[in-house]
């Protein structure tokens, strides 16, 4: 008497799982987009973020850090101010409401100020901003917003063609 067994065979299928798109707020912090274009692998994926979270604020920053005609009236390096460190969302302000105030600290902006005023104004609005946004404001006064984030000229160039670039200071 024979008996026939019948073998069954598995695959091991890899699970797909796809990678859920980060949520901002309504009006992310400007530190929020900028990490979250960071984490963005491929140059249209952050194009589309940037475009996606289009705001004069933004712009405005990333102008500030890639155009080579604007010159900070700040001096380079490290600025002496003490982080807000109140919880988030009680007694901070941002970039996204203070960003009309910028002018003051780039040259041509405001060069009646005295440097020392200019200096202090610099110093309170970094003490009232969100921690992450003043470090965002310190990397572009000196033209290395690059080196926290992964976002290069021609990404910024591409996302806002509106931008004209030189002629500013």
């Amino acid at each position: 008497m024979t008996t026939t067994t019948k073998k069954t065979t598995t695959t091991n299928r890899k699970k797909v799982t796809s990678k859920k798109e980060v949520q901002l707020p309504a009006n992310p912090f400007i530190h929020e987009v900028l990490e979250l274009v960071s984490k963005q692998r491929s140059k249209a994926k952050k194009i589309e973020v940037l475009k996606k979270h289009e705001d004069p604020s933004i712009k405005a920053i990333l102008i500030w850090n890639f155009d080579p005609s604007i010159v900070s009236a700040i001096p380079e390096g490290p600025v002496p101010y003490k982080e807000n460190e109140v919880p988030v969302g009680t007694d901070h302000t941002s970039l996204r409401r203070e960003y009309k105030n910028l002018y003051h600290f780039i040259k041509g902006g405001n060069d009646g100020l005295s440097s020392l005023r200019r200096e202090t104004m610099f110093i309170q609005l970094l003490e009232g901003l969100h921690p992450s946004e003043a470090e965002v404001i310190c990397l572009v006064k000196d033209k290395k917003l690059q080196t926290k984030y992964n976002i290069k000229e021609d990404i910024v160039k591409e996302s806002f063609p509106d931008i004209l670039w030189g002629d500013r200071s």
